[in-house]
Order: structure tokens, then C-alpha cells, then sequence
């Protein structure tokens, strides 16, 4: 999403930085490693961000759970857990129809090979989404949007639509709480933990 704003941000070896604003909900640093060495890299990156004046609240998504980000003034958003799945799990059938979108809802265009963003619907009204970015032999699943009575039956649908749009590929996302516990209920395992920090301008 950042790169489809024409805000890539910069991969390092152990951490993707971006000094821009990015979408609402993004992070402004991911780690990409872990180990000590990387933690360093990692920290000493995070530190020139937040001597950069980014404007507001901004986010770290530690993707090991492994840093303390509390002495540079961040605090926990929230504890996630990775999931992947290969296949979906047996349920039954959805009256949602699922459409792959062309423009963003800013109006931008959504050409990127390794994107793929989709919409459920049900009648005229949008009740469902997720969008898919193929990475390093995975298809990360992200930005999942489903109604409780929903729930399962959209992260099922989600995985037969990345089989469909991105063949062969594993899928691979992070969630929490009653979203984490659809995903697993649709077929995802679960994987290692993550946290989300947050940090305040000034």
C-alpha cells in the first residue's frame, strides 16, 4: 500500500523503515530478522525515526515480539499471533460474492501483479475484504474485514480466492482475539507471537 501511494519506504537487512506517512493502520517500521545483532540494527533505525518529527501517533510492528521499545517512549498496542494456512478448512457455503478490485478507494489504481485486494458483497452493500501481497514465497493476507456471523466463512473464502489469485503459495497473516480465533477455525495454524508499538509526536 505504501508503494502503490508512491511512498515505498526502505528495506534494510533486519528492518523496513519508512520516514513517510503512511495509510491509516500501517506500521512505520517492521523487523524483518531477529537475533541480537539484528535487535541493534533494528533499535538504531527506530531511534532515527523518532528523531524525525513523523506527524502523530506511529506504530513498530516487532514481528518476533523480541524488542523493548518502552525507554523510547512507545507503548504495547497490541499482541498478535502469526497464522498460515495451505488449505481451507470443511464448512458451509457463503451467500457473500467476492470481486476483485481494480482501484483503491482513494481512486488509485491497484495494478501491481503482486497485489490483489478483494470486496465481498452481499446484495449492493460491502460486508466483507481482505487484501493479498505476494512476498518471498508466501501470500501475506491482511486489512481482513468480516461480520461476526461472518467470520470463518470469510477467511475460508479469502483463502480459496488467494489459491485462485496466487496459485501454489502459502498464506500467511496476523491477528488476535476473536479474529485470530475465526482464522483458526477456517484452517490457519497457529505461529510465533508479534507485538505492535505505538508511539506519540513529541
Amino acid at each position: 500500500m505504501c508503494r502503490a501511494q508512491g511512498r515505498p519506504g526502505r528495506f534494510l537487512p533486519d528492518v523496513w523503515v519508512n520516514a513517510e506517512e503512511v495509510p491509516r493502520f500501517y506500521p512505520n517500521a517492521v523487523t524483518l530478522t531477529h537475533g541480537e545483532q539484528a535487535r541493534a540494527e533494528q533499535r538504531s533505525a527506530i531511534e532515527l525515526l523518532a528523531a524525525s518529527n513523523l506527524p502523530g501517533r506511529w506504530a513498530v510492528k516487532d514481528s518476533f515480539a523480541a524488542l523493548d521499545l518502552s525507554r523510547l517512549g512507545f507503548e504495547v498496542l497490541f499482541d498478535a499471533s502469526w497464522i498460515r494456512s495451505v488449505m481451507p478448512a470443511v464448512g458451509p457455503s457463503t451467500d457473500i460474492v467476492w470481486q476483485r478490485e481494480t482501484k483503491s478507494a482513494a481512486g488509485l489504481s491497484l495494478d501491481d501483479a503482486d497485489f490483489a485486494l478483494f470486496t465481498g458483497r452481499r446484495g449492493f452493500a460491502v460486508v466483507a475484504g481482505g487484501m493479498f501481497y505476494r512476498a518471498d514465497g508466501v501470500v501475506g493476507l491482511s486489512n481482513v474485514v468480516a461480520e461476526a456471523g461472518d467470520a470463518v466463512a470469510v477467511w475460508r473464502s479469502l483463502i480459496l480466492l488467494a489459491a485462485k489469485a496466487f496459485p501454489r503459495l502459502p498464506v500467511v497473516g496476523y491477528e488476535s482475539g476473536a479474529e485470530l480465533q475465526a482464522a483458526l477455525d477456517a484452517g490457519f495454524e497457529l505461529g510465533d507471537p508479534l507485538r505492535v508499538w505505538v508511539r506519540s509526536a513529541g
